[in-house]
């Protein structure tokens, strides 16, 4: 059982769901969170906070993933990766990497936009995990960033550049600024975020994995070095593994926080907050003496009122809240908006019906770390046989529960699943009627990720087929998920399934 923090008091996760290599930023009051997104839709999700602890999701900084066309299939562990996101002259800037093009960046006047179209900064495969540093004591504008071996053959090391003051493009081919291989015991040195402070150049960047890694602190009198390096955070004799890359944050009153993520099996990546200071020898001492807290004092910051990342939803006039991505960049006509509430999904014609990995018109939303139960009502509205749709627990192997138009034109309530070596679904569970063509589905996900699949078809709730254990992708937790699609290649489309009352409540 979780214990509740007190009035004076905050535990971690502050963020229990898969908030993905977090970066902060405090402007006045306020501050400014950014994650990695991938190859979901829209990208670079924005939230706030006045406290460092209670977090809102207020948008996002990227309507497409670009090139268009590279992603109009699902790419689940492609796209962005691992933001930083900065204020200068005046406006918000988010840089990241794309493994497979290269170092791009978005900026804005204010949080909520207008933001830019992505901007190409340094083209090339491996190329990850960018941060900018416009240096105000020099008038130097830098940048850093990592290296994917699977695309580069490089990891491991640490790349710095000359950046153009506007931000557009580098100035210099690069030049390795920390070497990796050469701190003993270190390996898979990645995620730097870059800042000038006390008169040097400071990269807090982690290593070791995110499983079983640490966070590390490098420090330079001259940007392209030689750093010298610590460990600041580690698990020690925590249950927190791999403490892993994040960022810091000074707030008005002068105290000194870091936020970073910890890697939780099919929860991805949840979001911790450390207190942090400096020692006599002027490094940062991060949690406690470097391990991760579990309950501390909050922020010096005046009280806020409880609040995290929405997860339920009425799709008011047939629109979906924020907290929604599609696995592709979406096209035209696959939520359709209407005078009433509830999320008209087009079953849209698919040769790949049969595997929703494969599908770019999946809605989603993230896992939540905690047990719950996800519950939203249902109905088919298509006559087209093979037509279905339904909530999906998605992962490497995935699961869901709904409701599919038989040959007979009788409807069904199905169950499928799918193994992550499989490349079609099977049942979980024998077909039942559902003869209103209508049901309420629900999920209870319980410790583990451990899911329970039930349905309510007009004779009161039934569980159906085994427990199902949720997987991650490979860098992306499991996800929620509301679909609708019919079998085929053809144009137009086969109907809807209208979603009402989506919910998520604690177990």
């Amino acid at each position: 059982m979780t214990v509740p923090p007190t009035a004076t008091t905050y535990r971690n996760p502050v963020l229990d769901a898969d908030w993905s290599d977090p970066d902060v930023l405090c402007v006045g009051d306020d501050f400014y969170l950014t994650a990695s997104s991938f190859g979901r839709v829209p990208g670079l999700p924005l939230l706030h906070s006045r406290d460092l602890v209670n977090w809102t999701l207020v948008g996002h900084a990227l309507d497409r993933l670009e090139p268009a066309d590279a992603f109009t299939a699902p790419r689940h562990d492609c796209g962005v990766w691992a933001p930083s996101l900065r204020r200068h002259d005046d406006r918000f800037w988010i840089f990241w990497g794309d493994p497979d093009r290269g170092i791009f960046q978005v900026n804005a006047p204010e949080i909520r936009g207008p933001w830019t179209r992505p901007h190409l900064v340094k083209e090339g495969k491996g190329l990850i995990d960018a941060c900018p540093l416009w240096d105000e004591e020099t008038g130097e504008a830098y940048l850093v960033h990592a290296w994917a071996r699977s695309r580069s053959g490089i990891k491991n090391r640490l790349t710095g550049h000359r950046m153009r003051p506007d931000g557009t493009g580098v100035l210099d081919e690069g030049k390795v600024i920390v070497d990796g291989d050469l701190v003993p015991g270190w390996f898979t040195l990645e995620g730097p975020k870059l800042y000038r402070h006390d008169g040097w150049y400071w990269i807090l960047a982690p290593a070791g994995g995110v499983e079983t890694g640490w966070q590390g602190a490098f420090r330079s009198r001259d940007f392209f070095g030689p750093y010298e390096e610590r460990v600041v955070l580690e698990q020690k004799d925590t249950d927190v593994n791999g403490p892993h890359q994040g960022g810091w944050v000074r707030t008005a009153a002068g105290e000194d926080w870091f936020v970073h993520f910890q890697q939780r099996g099919a929860y991805g990546r949840v979001v911790h907050l450390q207190p942090m200071r400096w020692d006599a020898g002027g490094w940062p001492v991060m949690g406690d003496d470097g391990a991760p807290v579990t309950e501390h004092r909050r922020p010096a910051l005046p009280p806020q009122p409880p609040a995290a990342p929405a997860t339920d939803d009425d799709f008011p006039g047939g629109r979906y809240g924020r907290q929604w991505q599609w696995t592709a960049n979406p096209s035209d006509g696959w939520a359709t908006q209407h005078s009433a509430d509830g999320l008209r999904l087009t079953c849209v014609r698919s040769a790949d019906a049969h595997d929703l990995r494969r599908l770019p018109n999946v809605l989603t939303q993230r896992l939540p770390g905690m047990p719950v139960a996800v519950e939203v009502e249902l109905r088919l509205d298509s006559e087209e046989p093979g037509a279905r749709a339904g909530l999906a627990v998605l992962g490497d192997a995935y699961r869901w529960i709904g409701l599919e138009r038989g040959s007979d034109g009788t409807v069904h309530l199905v169950d499928r699943f799918a193994e992550a070596v499989a490349d079609r679904e099977r049942d979980a569970a024998e077909p039942r009627s559902a003869p209103d063509g209508t049901a309420r589905l629900r999920v209870e996900i319980g410790p583990g990720a451990r899911c329970r699949f039930s349905a309510d078809t007009g004779d009161g709730p039934h569980p159906s087929g085994q427990v199902f254990a949720a997987t991650p992708w490979r860098w992306v937790g499991a996800l929620l998920g509301l679909f609708a699609v019919a079998p085929g290649d053809g144009p137009g489309h086969a109907g809807a399934g209208l979603f009402t009352r989506f919910r998520i409540t604690a177990l």
